[in-house]
This record gives C-alpha cells, sequence and structure tokens, in this order.
C-alpha cells in the first residue's frame, strides 16, 4: 500500500532536519572552540588554584587559537563554583579548573553544603599538575623544627593553633592528618582563603599553619614565614632545603600531594572532551610552562580521563576512612 504523498513529503522534511542537525552538531564539534571558554576556578584569585590555572590556560589558549577565560567564583570550600560548573550547558564552553577540595574533601567533611555528587555529575577530562603542602610557622614561635612543633603541642594540648583556608578543604583535612598521625591537639582556625592566612601567620596572630607550597614559597624565601615540612613522602624540588613531614618521628605515613585538575560538566560531547585531551598533551610538555610550573612549586602531571576518573574514586575513599578515623567530624 503505497504512502500519502503529504507523508512522504513530511518525512523527508523530518530526515533532512535531523541530518541538518547532525551535520551542524558535527560541525560545531570540530570547530571547537569557536568562541571564548570560561573556566570556572572555584577559588578566589591569588591563591595556588587561581595561579596554576592561568599557568595552564594561557598554553591551552595559544594551542588552540582562542580565549580561555578565568571566571573566579570562590566560596563555600569551592563547592559554590563547583556548583555553577555542574549546572552549566555542557556544550564544552564552560569548564572547571578544581582540585581535591570541592570534589572530594567537601563532600566527605561538609555533605550538608553540597548539592552536587561530582563523580557523577562532572566528566575528568586531565589532572595537570600536582603540589604538595607544607608546614609552616610564625616567625614569632620559637619551634625551629617539626620535632619541636609537636613537642610544643604535646606539652600544652589544645593551646596551639593552625590555620587554613577553610573547614573542609584539603589544607585542612590534611593537618587533621599530620595531627591523627602525631597524636596532638592543635587547634583550627578557618580563614576565608590562602593569602589571608599567610599575612595572619607571618604577623604572629596565629603559630602554624598548612598551605600549598606553590603559595607559601614566596613568604619562605623572604624569610616572612617558617619552613617545617612538606606534605609529599620525600623534599620537594623547589624547596630541597625543606624536610619532608615524614622525616620525622610519628609521621612517616604522611604522603599527601595536592592534583590540580581539569574536569566538564556530565553531558559534553566526547569530540570535545578529546580536542581538549589533545591539546593539554602538547601543552603540558611545554619547556616554558614546566619552567614556570617549576618555579611556582608545581610539576605537570598528565593523567587521563578514565585514570583521572579512578585517581577521584580511591582518594575519595581514602578521605572517608581518614574522616572516620577522626571520629566522623572535623572542626
Amino acid at each position: 500500500m503505497s504512502r500519502p504523498a503529504s507523508l512522504i513529503r513530511r518525512s523527508a522534511c523530518l530526515g533532512l532536519a535531523l541530518l541538518a542537525t547532525g551535520l551542524v552538531h558535527a560541525q560545531s564539534n570540530s570547530e571547537y572552540p569557536a568562541k571564548p571558554v570560561s573556566v570556572i576556578v572555584p577559588f578566589a584569585p591569588g591563591g595556588s588554584v587561581d595561579s596554576a590555572a592561568r599557568l595552564v590556560l594561557q598554553g591551552l589558549s595559544a594551542r588552540m587559537k582562542q580565549s580561555f577565560v578565568v571566571e573566579n567564583a570562590a566560596g563555600a570550600s569551592g563547592t559554590i563554583g563547583t556548583l555553577k560548573a555542574v549546572r552549566a550547558n555542557p556544550d564544552g564552553y564552560t569548564l572547571l579548573f578544581a582540585v581535591a577540595s570541592p570534589i572530594n574533601v567537601a563532600p566527605v567533611v561538609k555533605p550538608e553544603i553540597v548539592q552536587y555528587d561530582a563523580l557523577k555529575d562532572l566528566v575528568p577530562i586531565a589532572a595537570v599538575a600536582s603540589s604538595p603542602f607544607i608546614l609552616i610557622g610564625s616567625p614569632k614561635f620559637a619551634a625551629r623544627t617539626t620535632a619541636e612543633v609537636l613537642e610544643a603541642a604535646r606539652k600544652a594540648p589544645g593551646k596551639l593553633n593552625y590555620g587554613t583556608d577553610g573547614i573542609g578543604t584539603s589544607m585542612h583535612l590534611t593537618a587533621e592528618m599530620v595531627k591523627l598521625s602525631a597524636g596532638v591537639n592543635i587547634v583550627h582556625v578557618p580563614y576565608r582563603n590562602g593569602p589571608q592566612v599567610l599575612t595572619e601567620l607571618s604577623g604572629g596572630t596565629i603559630e602554624l599553619a598548612v598551605m600549598p607550597v606553590s603559595l607559601a614559597q614566596p613568604f619562605i624565601r623572604d624569610g616572612k614565614v617558617k619552613a617545617y615540612g612538606v606534605t609529599s613522602k620525600s623534599r620537594w624540588p623547589s624547596l630541597g632545603q625543606v624536610p619532608a613531614l615524614a622525616e620525622t618521628p610519628g609521621l612517616e605515613s604522611i604522603d599527601v600531594d595536592s592534583w590540580y585538575g581539569l574536569l566538564a560538566p556530565r553531558g559534553t560531547p566526547e569530540p570535545v572532551l578529546t580536542r581538549l585531551l589533545e591539546a593539554l598533551r602538547v601543552v603540558l610538555k611545554d619547556p616554558a610552562l614546566v619552567e614556570k610550573m617549576s618555579t611556582a612549586g608545581l610539576q605537570p602531571m598528565a593523567i587521563e580521563r578514565q585514570a583521572f576518573a579512578e585517581l577521584l574514586k580511591r582518594e575519595r575513599d581514602s578521605l572517608n576512612a581518614v574522616l572516620k578515623a577522626a571520629g566522623g567530624k572535623l572542626q
């Protein structure tokens, strides 16, 4: 039985429309990026994440012949900016440059403030750099070594304090790991951001702090703060004179490096993700970028897609175990 001519015409028009849509979609992906890309950094300008993002995105802009523009959206341990990225149109023109704090730490430590599931709502593209944290002290604090810091803490439980960039951040959790390992009681003082912590520490308002190496380095080199130990298992290349915390008896298990990574909203087209990853592979091998990262206390890394996703899952499991050991709550 033949179909009516009107039905044939409608079917043909629908087919052409679907074909045109597919062609436009394929063309838009192949031309990506055809306009500036907004990259959300969920922390304040001037911090370690912001600085790392700008270094990498400069290279990405040059490689892809399009602007990759930092959009700082700070607050609530990085969860405000991360939620903004999760809710963005998944077209490749809004990305997220983040660290563990809003992806894994806040969901474990402060689940009540998190309105997303980072492991489901975001697509990992690549972890692009790493850096440890560092235990630092006020120049007014008498302790000269990590061992002396721990001795002072044991002699006066709850009297010393340490600053970080907020409750439920990677630095907060790392400091608690140090406290648990050493069996000491040092009071946490949360601040709004890292630069504020460094200002208060150098002025003697607080005795100690845990900060990213990349952010603390200038203050250490200028003698504004004391450097006790990095959280990586071995000494860090840009601060070779500073011991690893693991060199101190009682802290042998401390081994914490922070990753810096690029992620996208779930649903971002695969061709777009592939183009971004291909560009990143080239950018991260650029000697000029490698040197800039090294000077900033960062090491380039290239943990891609599935391997990055697996890293995030292992990290989440590890953080859950640390929180359980701490009694289920951090202050």
